[in-house]
């Protein structure tokens, strides 16, 4: 359980003599980070024997450490009654799927009605993280890509999915619509992904500096002017799949930032968002260790522009 306002008494016993209070106090409270806990510390809500101490103190046996966690300050953010589609929720995590339009966290141009307001009014008596109440965002979607995200409720949550995103021990999956027909049919691109030197808005796969990121693709359905793929990624760069996908020449259909409609038009309507949803995530519970995997349905337009394909299919 999260820590909200409270008030831990602990008396160090005679093993942990000699330990630095921060951390055997984050040996403590698992739900408070090391950082957080250093906070508290600076701040003097943590004091030994009733005296305010450094984090780096050697304790012992027997000292009385008494943690006083304050209650969670409001951020700027506030509630907004979005409908949510929850996939799975307990006490550290919630899973949802997220539909296309839906900005994940407020920012220039977007002050309010994003994923991050809908969240604080899904979870009223959300817990602090980082002394700030607020939901954990631990990795995004573009505004309009679909499909699957989870989200932290606890500092555990959030610390122990961070570190498993960084570790690339989650298995994303997403389904994407590409333009024409890859060859060969299933692949593995990597390549640095860094700012676009002409445009800052963008990201590019040959920029003069950068970070790795790796996508695996394969073909599951190929209709001529375009192809349906189940795309893996390893890594979890801005735009990643978007970029690879342009870079490889098949730019996802209804990116118009990446790419542009070819000469042959579809013999369909073009779609008014990128064909691109994030279909599974598997992660193991940041509590428990159990392996959980989630999935989201295909999004209703990239369903219905999928049908359509088929129907008209050479």
């Amino acid at each position: 359980m999260g820590y909200c306002a409270a008030m831990i008494i602990l008396t160090v016993p005679p093993e942990a003599a000699g330990r630095r209070l921060d951390v055997w106090l984050a040996s403590q409270c698992p739900d408070l980070s090391r950082a957080r806990l250093q906070d508290l510390i600076v701040a003097s809500h943590v004091t030994v024997d009733g005296r305010p101490v450094k984090a780096a103190l050697r304790i012992g046996a027997g000292m009385c450490v008494c943690l006083e966690v304050p209650a969670p300050v409001d951020s700027e953010l506030r509630p907004e009654a979005i409908p949510l589609t929850v996939l799975y929720e307990d006490d550290d995590l919630l899973a949802l799927d997220k539909p296309a339009g839906l900005v994940v966290h407020p920012a220039s141009g977007h002050a309010s009605g994003t994923l991050v307001n809908a969240l604080l009014a899904h979870c009223p008596s959300l817990p602090g993280i980082n002394g700030e109440r607020r939901p954990g965002i631990v990795h995004r979607l573009d505004r309009d890509t679909s499909g699957v995200m989870v989200v932290a409720k606890t500092e555990l949550a959030m610390r122990a999915l961070v570190e498993a995103f960084k570790a690339r021990t989650v298995r994303k999956e997403y389904a994407a619509i590409v333009w024409g027909t890859l060859a060969p049919t299933t692949g593995r691109v990597e390549t640095l992904i860094g700012r676009s030197p002409t445009n800052r808005k963008k990201m590019s796969a040959t920029p003069a500096s950068g970070r790795q990121a790796v996508t695996v693709y394969e073909t599951v359905e190929a209709f001529g002017p375009a192809s349906l793929l189940r795309v893996r990624i390893e890594t979890g760069r801005t735009h990643q799949i978007r970029v690879h996908m342009a870079w490889l020449g098949h730019s996802i259909v209804g990116d118009v930032q990446y790419g542009r409609q070819p000469a042959d038009r579809l013999p369909v309507p073009l779609p008014a968002r990128q064909m691109l949803h994030a279909e599974r995530l598997a992660l193991a519970h940041p509590r428990t260790g159990k392996a959980l995997t989630f999935s989201a349905p295909l999004a209703e337009d990239m369903r219905l522009f999928l049908e359509s394909l088929r129907r008209r299919k050479p």
